[in-house]
C-alpha cells in the first residue's frame, strides 16, 4: 500500500482514489470488512456531483485504481472499472444533502451491531465515544440492506448534522470531511461501542466526567490533524505487516 496521502487541497483524482485504497486497507486491517460488504467513497475532486466507491464483489483490501467506480448522487454509475454496489444509495443521498461530507463509510462492526440492538444511548465514557459527545442517532426503519433511494434518504435523514448513524441490527454509516476523517471515526465508533458493551455487562459504570471536561476533550480529538496522523500511523502498519 503506497504512503497515505495528507490532506491538501485541491487532490488530485489520483490522490483521491489512493486515499480510498489506503482507507479500504486499513478498514479491512481493523476488522470492518464483513467480506465483500462494506464500502467506502470519496467526491471526485473538484467535481461535488460525483464520487468514488469500492467496487461490489470485493474485500476491502481489494480496491484498485482499475476495478474503482465512479457514481453520481442519483446511485448511477458513470466510469470506472468494476460493479457498484447495491448500497450505493447510503452514500449518494448522504452527498447528497450534506456537502460538507466528503467521504461515506458504511460497515457491519460486531460491537456497533451488538450495541445497535440495545436501544441504549452511547454515552462518553471512553475516548473514542467522545468524539460523538455531539450526538450519535439510530436508524431504525429496517434491518434489510439499501437498496434503493428512498431508503438511503432515510439513513441520510436520520443521519442529520452529525458524523455517524447508528443502523439497528445492520451497521452504521460514518462520514467525514476527508477519507481520514471518515476511517478514524468508523474505527473510533467501533471501540465505543465495545468499550460500553463490557462495561454495562459489570453493572456498575460510575459517573461520566463534567460536559465542560468532556468537551475540551472532543475539541482536541476532532481535529482534522487528528484524524491524519492516526491514518497515516495505520497505513505505515499495514505496509510494515505487508513486508
Amino acid at each position: 500500500m503506497a504512503n497515505a496521502t495528507v490532506l491538501k487541497q485541491p487532490l488530485s483524482a489520483e490522490q483521491a482514489r489512493q486515499t480510498l485504497i489506503n482507507a479500504g486497507c486499513v478498514l479491512e486491517a481493523a476488522g470492518q470488512g464483513d467480506l465483500t460488504r462494506g464500502h467506502v467513497s470519496v467526491r471526485v475532486p473538484g467535481d461535488p456531483t460525483h464520487f468514488y466507491m469500492k467496487p461490489h464483489s470485493h474485500g476491502f483490501d481489494e480496491i484498485t485504481h482499475e476495478n474503482i467506480v465512479i457514481c453520481n448522487l442519483d446511485g448511477e454509475k458513470v466510469g470506472g472499472g468494476g460493479r457498484k454496489h447495491s448500497e450505493v444509495y447510503i452514500h449518494s443521498e448522504i452527498y447528497k444533502v450534506r456537502p460538507d461530507v466528503m467521504s461515506v463509510i458504511h460497515t457491519h462492526p460486531t460491537h456497533a451491531v451488538a450495541f445497535s440492538a440495545t436501544g441504549r444511548a452511547l454515552r462518553p465514557i471512553s475516548q473514542p465515544s467522545v468524539a460523538f459527545f455531539d450526538g450519535l442517532p439510530v436508524f431504525t426503519k429496517t434491518i434489510e440492506l439499501i437498496r434503493t433511494q428512498a431508503m438511503g434518504a432515510g439513513v441520510a435523514k436520520a443521519l442529520g448534522p452529525h458524523k455517524a448513524v447508528l443502523m439497528r441490527n445492520h451497521g452504521v454509516a460514518v462520514v467525514g470531511g476527508s477519507v481520514e476523517e471518515s476511517t478514524i471515526l468508523a474505527i473510533m465508533l467501533e471501540n465505543a461501542c465495545e468499550i460500553q458493551l463490557l462495561a454495562d455487562a459489570t453493572g456498575t459504570v460510575g459517573d461520566a466526567f463534567d460536559d465542560a471536561c468532556i468537551q475540551r476533550l472532543y475539541d482536541t480529538i476532532t481535529k482534522q490533524e487528528q484524524y491524519t496522523i492516526n491514518f497515516d500511523y495505520l497505513c505505515r502498519r499495514h505496509a510494515g505487516a505487508r513486508r
